[in-house]
């Protein structure tokens, strides 16, 4: 007769459920920090509810995006900093959000690792917060997601999904924009979020792991206080977040058949990170302005005679804005 079987348990097999629940019990209060009104429950049920009636909208649109941080996340891992990145992913989800005008509303989470870290993980929720603060949303919840045998023990991922809410009257869609009009370029704070599986193939990763990776780990800035408050104030005729694709891409998403970008380079000091990381490479200008956002993480076009309010505007957010082209009668972008 074969000898006794051994017990097999979920705990076993790499899943600790008990630290699942008491990294839940960890975050609720951080959670509970960024509530804002109308939210009717949040963190500990199986969904979560909000009263879009608060806000008082005739005709409310509601609004979503899901983005993640990519492999930016490698970084965190070299350098043992975690925090930034959870900023960096509800950056990314609001930023877009904010494009059409939209207020978000909330976000959630998805975080899947090998190995559930207590310490580590609550760095990343205490980023996402301080991001949702930033952003002016609650975090409602998420998933956390232990995955032995998928993910390396130590190895995560990251999903972020944002949900807001515009008045239909309101949408910003890019149709008033014409000829002549100037592109805003608000600063970014650095690399964001977009071009890092460029990065890692140009820095070792004993590199990365020191002074220049905690430079490439600055968090990406958030817009959207700064955005509502200018859209109050002044006729913003389309907005567009940089990020994958960088200028070719994304800026031509946001404008009518048949309108383009003239952009003028030398109109804004690109940091000079972006310079390093261009000739350690070798890499074309065009390539640059394609992959990374060059100093400029958001772009607004308005009419030139708003152009020095809204600076004005973004200024008091500590936003520095520069006139950097026109809008021409053809269609792309075209960096001089």
């Amino acid at each position: 007769m074969g000898g006794k079987k051994r017990e097999v348990t979920y705990q076993k097999a790499g899943v600790n459920v008990d630290k699942g629940n008491e990294f839940v019990r960890r975050i609720k209060p951080l959670a509970k920090s960024t509530n804002v009104p109308g939210l009717v429950s949040g963190i500990g049920g199986f969904s979560a509810l909000f009263d879009i009636g608060v806000l008082h909208y005739k005709q409310p649109l509601i609004v979503s995006t899901t983005d993640g941080v990519g492999t930016k996340l490698e970084l965190a891992q070299l350098t043992g900093i975690h925090d930034t990145v959870g900023i960096d992913l509800v950056a990314m989800c609001v930023n877009d959000l904010v494009t059409c005008g939209a207020k978000p509303l909330f976000f959630l989470d998805y975080f899947a690792t090998g190995k559930l870290e207590l310490k580590e993980s609550e760095a990343i929720i205490r980023g996402i917060v301080k991001g949702c603060c930033e952003a002016g949303c609650t975090l409602t919840g998420g998933e956390t997601a232990e995955m032995p045998g998928f993910y390396e023990a130590k190895q995560y991922d990251l999903a972020g999904f944002a949900i807001g809410a515009v008045e239909k009257s309101k949408v910003i869609d890019g149709k008033s924009v014409k000829k002549g009009d100037s592109v805003l370029g608000l600063a970014s704070s650095g690399f964001h979020s977009n071009g890092f599986s460029l990065v890692r193939k140009l820095y070792s990763k004993s590199e990365l792991s020191g002074g220049i990776g905690k430079k490439f780990l600055t968090p990406t800035r958030i817009y959207v206080k700064p955005i509502l408050s200018l859209i109050k104030k002044v006729h913003v005729k389309a907005l567009a977040h940089i990020t994958g694709g960088g200028f070719y891409d994304n800026i031509p998403r946001v404008l009518p058949k048949g309108l383009g970008v003239l952009i003028d380079m030398r109109s804004w000091e690109i940091p000079p990170l972006f310079w390093q990381v261009m000739e350690r490479g070798s890499v074309s200008l065009n390539e640059m302005f394609r992959t990374f956002n060059m100093g400029i993480g958001m772009v607004a076009v308005v009419s030139s005679r708003d152009v020095s309010q809204a600076k004005k505007i973004l200024k008091s957010f500590s936003i520095n804005a520069f006139e950097i082209g026109q809008i021409v009668p053809r269609e792309g972008v075209v960096v001089s």
